[in-house]
């Protein structure tokens, strides 16, 4: 059984992985509730998560604020949302999360579609989640004592398609159980530096 922190723990998706994840010891983390409570925007309060939480095997990462919006009117604040959210919240979780992971354990972090699909009002989105599967990418070589890193892109979530229908014409929605499945590979499997895709 390993030890898993799962950041992002009650949202739609946190709580699909979290399911996959029971049959290990899954600590829950929220910006609002959860086991543990973290601000992803502010690095001491990751650095205060990781000093409560102690050593784990596996961190995941199912958070991330984005702004949507017509290019023609987005500020550089407004740009700044998913950079300093969904971006560096997950990269400054990695690079203090690794130094909590046992020898062998890994990091899932949460990107999506827009990276490779672009949709009318998501170039914040296309820039923080192809920026996400590169920083995985180049983490991966440098990582040691089998310690993993990957990110897993899905598609929009049946879940969520009322409320993101809208952004996403012509796109299948995915079930958030089977967009869970990719993290469960991630924290189970052997792969590392991939961009695990659910679409």
């Amino acid at each position: 059984m390993k030890k898993i922190l799962i950041v992002g723990a009650h949202g739609t998706l946190g709580q699909a992985v979290s399911q996959a994840l029971s049959h290990h010891q899954v600590i829950k983390a929220g910006s609002r509730r959860g086991d543990v409570l973290v601000d992803l925007t502010d690095g001491d309060s990751i650095r205060a998560l990781f000093e409560r939480v102690g050593k784990v095997d596996a961190i995941v990462s199912a958070a991330g604020k984005l702004h949507f919006g017509p290019l023609a009117e987005m500020s550089a604040e407004q740009f700044r949302v998913g950079l300093k959210d969904k971006l560096m919240g997950q990269v400054e979780l990695a690079l203090i999360g690794q130094h909590y992971l046992n020898a062998g354990g890994s990091i899932t972090l949460t990107s999506g579609i827009v990276s490779e699909q672009p949709i009318r009002f998501g170039s914040n989105a296309s820039a923080v989640n192809s920026a996400l599967e590169g920083f995985v990418r180049g983490a991966a070589v440098e990582l040691n004592d089998g310690r993993r890193i990957n990110v897993v892109s899905p598609n929009v979530l049946q879940e969520s398609w009322e409320q993101y229908r809208d952004f996403f014409p012509g796109f299948e929605a995915v079930p958030a159980a089977r967009a869970a499945l990719a993290y469960v590979r991630s924290v189970d499997g052997v792969q590392t530096g991939q961009t695990l895709r659910v679409w």
